[in-house]
């Protein structure tokens, strides 16, 4: 092992279940970590990225688990370590940030606490002593109000000030390792950005030597030295960033490289992985003057939805001798939605987005304003007048899994809204239907006898987008439905939703905090902050010269890329 190597991964396979019957999910990959060096591991979901890092952390389970090949740590054999070692180690000497804070975190006590244990059992510092450290930790992260944070639990605060607890406890006792596992995955574009350049900042403090895991190449590109990337449990590229970037050799890393919608040029249809290995992807650009021309038929017709001043207040009651609390999650919004053209929604967590996508769809009620469908009044429906709307406007959410009842066949999720509203006359059609469907968003016809758990994230929001369609809605609210898929199950899915558009006429609002996919669907763009609308006009004009500065960061923020 070279004297400046931290970290050696030989040969390391691991596989889970019984000895005999185990099933090999890594397969002798072979890397390092040099002191001082932060190497980004690239991959998509299944691909390897995480259990590899738990089989460093030594947090893979005893009894399922079999690792074999070799993880050296300071010409330290990890992988014959006892547990106590390893224990001793961990949070010390390699440190982790995970991808999900909520549930890394101990909900049940605060914030503060959390650190404390952690420079009390490994620094043998004293209760107050440790208590002043963690403050300045905090501070460091550039937590706002410290003090306050410090008495917080985990669900009194915001994802990116977990996120910045995870780091605070992850850099207490100055780790020489740090393993960040997708630490900004469903963070907003600005936050992303702060997070990567105070881990930035940070190794270059301390000089750490870190493993940053993503499934976003631009992503890791912002801070990576070397870079890994992994496809199916094997290493199938190694180089520098430059080097990946600019001549990658692979069909799977130029896969996810071209995959990502660029803000520059706009394709008709995005690159997938399967679309490059068999060479029968053509890039076809969407011209200005295309563009102008299909807006000219859009925008000439009566507006399918109208949005005047609409207004969404929460109140919560604090208490017999406080004033209740207010909350104007919607603030004076008005907008327009002409007839088969995309409306892109963004703006940062907690700004009113999914807000409005509620009201809209009347799974919220509006305060005050109005919401004018097909010219119909919809804040004064009736039950019934509400559950025929239900038909035309329908919702594709963020998260297909709990959208989906895990107890019913995917086959009979789609058979039931049908059902409800009578599309098609017997069942027999309506079953022939839901083939067709399933067929059409890419699935073939024994996906209809399998549950929601027996499919993979971008199998399910397909299912999602299935039974979206079989309702023949004419406006459809897309909430966030791409942002939990990997980069290429994106491209598909996005090609998809437009595919749809085009066999069937849809108008989409496409909610989303990643704004280059948000540049790529959309025909208008709304850029929403603290429940008003900041910016609105034609999405590649406000993309090339955004008139607020609140837009400006949110453009500035994007990954680029090399």
């Amino acid at each position: 092992m070279p004297e400046n190597t931290l970290l050696s991964c030989h040969n390391l396979s691991i596989s889970f279940g019984k000895k005999r019957k185990a099933v090999e999910v890594v397969h002798q990959i072979s890397f390092s970590v040099s002191k001082n060096e932060i190497v980004g591991i690239v991959g998509e979901s299944g691909s390897g990225k995480s259990v590899t890092s738990m089989a460093i952390m030594g947090l893979l389970p005893e009894k399922t688990a079999h690792s074999n090949g070799s993880i050296l740590f300071e010409e330290k054999e990890l992988l014959s370590e006892k547990p106590k070692q390893l224990r001793k180690l961990r949070g010390k000497d390699i440190s982790m940030i995970f991808q999900e804070p909520m549930s890394a975190l101990n909900p049940s006590l605060r914030c503060g606490f959390q650190v404390v244990e952690i420079l009390m059992h490994h620094l043998n510092m004293s209760a107050s002593e440790a208590k002043k450290e963690t403050l300045s930790l905090f501070e460091k992260v550039k937590l706002p109000r410290p003090h306050e944070i410090f008495n917080s639990y985990p669900h009194q605060i915001s994802g990116g000030q977990m996120q910045r607890v995870m780091i605070a406890m992850a850099i207490a006792c100055k780790p020489k390792l740090l393993i960040a596992d997708e630490p900004t995955t469903a963070l907003d574009v600005t936050v992303q950005k702060e997070i990567l350049e105070l881990l930035k900042s940070l190794q270059k403090e301390t000089n750490m030597s870190m493993i940053f895991i993503s499934h976003d190449l631009s992503l890791v590109s912002e801070i990576a030295d070397t870079v890994v990337v992994m496809y199916k449990g094997k290493i199938v590229e190694t180089g520098s960033v430059r080097k990946i970037f600019t001549e990658a050799d692979h069909t799977y890393t130029k896969a996810l490289l071209a995959s990502r919608p660029t803000l520059d040029v706009r394709l008709k249809k995005l690159p997938t992985i399967a679309s490059l290995a068999d060479g029968s992807f053509t890039p076809n650009e969407v011209s200005a003057q295309q563009r102008a021309f299909r807006h000219k038929k859009v925008y000439t017709a009566a507006p399918l939805l109208e949005v005047n001043n609409l207004k969404k207040e929460y109140v919560s009651n604090a208490g017999i001798f406080s004033k209740d609390k207010r909350v104007l999650a919607v603030d004076n919004v008005s907008f327009k939605v002409y007839e088969g053209e995309t409306v892109g929604l963004v703006g940062e967590s907690g700004c009113g987005k999914s807000t409005l996508g509620k009201t809209i769809l009347q799974l919220e009620t509006a305060t005050a304003g109005s919401i004018r469908y097909r010219g119909k009044e919809l804040t004064t429906l009736t039950a019934s007048e509400t559950r025929k709307l239900r038909k035309e406007v329908q919702l594709i959410f963020q998260d297909p899994y709990s959208s989906l009842n895990p107890r019913l066949l995917i086959g009979e999720a789609l058979l039931e809204p049908m059902e409800v509203h009578k599309i098609e006359s017997s069942r027999k059609k309506r079953k022939a239907r839901v083939f067709s469907l399933l067929e059409r968003v890419g699935l073939d016809s024994s996906y209809y006898h399998r549950y929601p758990h027996e499919l993979s994230g971008g199998q399910r929001q397909r299912v999602g987008i299935a039974r979206t369609i079989a309702m023949e809605p004419k406006l459809v609210i897309c909430d966030e439905s791409v942002s939990a898929l990997d980069i290429s199950v994106q491209a598909q899915v996005l090609n998809l939703l437009n595919e749809l558009k085009e066999d069937f006429g849809f108008t989409y609002i496409f909610i989303s905090h990643d704004l280059a996919v948000v540049k790529y669907m959309a025909d208008q763009l709304l850029v929403m902050n603290q429940g008003a609308i900041e910016e609105m006009g034609d999405a590649d004009e406000i993309y090339e010269n955004p008139t607020r500065p609140y837009t400006k960061k949110l453009i500035d923020a994007i990954p680029k890329g090399l």
